[in-house]
């Protein structure tokens, strides 16, 4: 028996519980893994409030750890007892002290890399490489807005974002924030409480609009952001921490022939080479410098449900880990 966070009701962070489960031994093409840090990301809460609907009932949350290989399954050749590997983005279940993956979606993770720092930054930085180099690619002289700028996420966008050339505006919520969205390399920070984004941002490109948006909120900023865009500008919706977005008719592009896609991780590391070839990219840059990460919070894994409160309530900045 192993503990883990096991979810037998969809709802608030109180349906979170701290159980004992049962392990096995790993199968064919399988690991088994003892983790040492767990990346808490908003799909976490997604699954647990049922936006995202969990293939079983009751279910373990969690798609990102890094632990430690203490058991290899038949057939399971390029992977070794004692080696540290990460995963990120599936299959579901990281919430556990120990954990069956397939071989075949975990990566080492480089010595010079701490297990916190690696579990804070895999789903979240191969999310950021896939969205400024492949879903849209970002270049010298190009505009961005990235709303929730000091998030997991945003936080990455605005530093690889600089790094690669473009001018970054930054959408936050506080003052706090706003300052650390500066130091990650927004050239602009808006204070969304404070004044309007969409007129801060026209007032800023002189009119022009941005050319692509990356769009973590969802329903409160969803037809701002299509408002910030460019003629041909790209709307990168990928999260709906706020909600949903409200439907709209597709006539809504049209005035300034706008792109749209709801892009999810999953599909952009659908085969071994993607998988190896994005985390190894994040990996590079921390290494590099390009990206420095912020484990702004930790938390015990028997605390999930006040890392989720703490999340939902917008009082974490960075990314988050759980501890087992």
């Amino acid at each position: 028996m192993v503990k883990a966070i096991r979810v037998r009701e969809l709802g608030g962070p109180e349906v979170l519980k701290w159980e004992d489960v049962e392990t096995r031994e790993p199968g064919q093409g399988e690991i088994r893994v003892k983790n040492k840090a767990i990346g808490l990301n908003f799909i976490d809460v997604y699954f647990r409030k049922g936006v995202y609907k969990a293939s079983t009932m009751p279910f373990t949350p969690g798609m990102e750890a890094v632990g430690e290989v203490i058991a290899l399954g038949p057939g399971v050749t390029d992977r070794k007892v004692g080696e540290v590997v990460g995963y990120a983005g599936g299959p579901m279940g990281s919430y556990t002290e120990e954990q069956i993956l397939p071989a075949n979606k975990v990566v080492p993770v480089p010595p010079s890399i701490s297990p916190s720092i690696a579990a804070s930054v895999m789903l979240k930085g191969m999310t950021a490489q896939f969205l400024l180099h492949r879903c849209f690619k970002v270049e010298p002289g190009h505009t961005i807005l990235v709303q929730a700028a000091a998030g997991g996420v945003g936080s990455l966008l605005c530093q690889w974002a600089n790094a690669l050339g473009a001018t970054v505006i930054g959408t936050v919520s506080t003052k706090e924030k706003a300052a650390q969205a500066r130091d990650d390399g927004c050239h602009h920070v808006i204070i969304y409480k404070e004044e309007d984004f969409v007129a801060r941002v026209n007032e800023i490109t002189s009119g022009n609009g941005v050319d692509v948006v990356y769009d973590s909120v969802g329903k409160d900023t969803f037809q701002g952001s299509l408002a910030c865009l460019k003629t041909r500008g790209y709307m990168v919706s990928f999260g709906q921490s706020s909600g949903t977005p409200d439907p709209f008719p597709l006539s809504v592009l049209a005035p300034k022939s706008l792109f749209l896609t709801r892009p999810s991780l999953m599909q952009y590391t659908a085969t071994r080479d993607e998988l190896l070839e994005t985390a190894g990219e994040v990996f590079a840059s921390i290494a590099s410098g390009v990206l420095q990460v912020r484990v702004n919070h930790t938390y015990p894994l028997s605390q999930a449900a006040q890392a989720h409160a703490d999340l939902e309530s917008r009082k974490t900045s960075g990314s988050v880990v759980l501890l087992p």
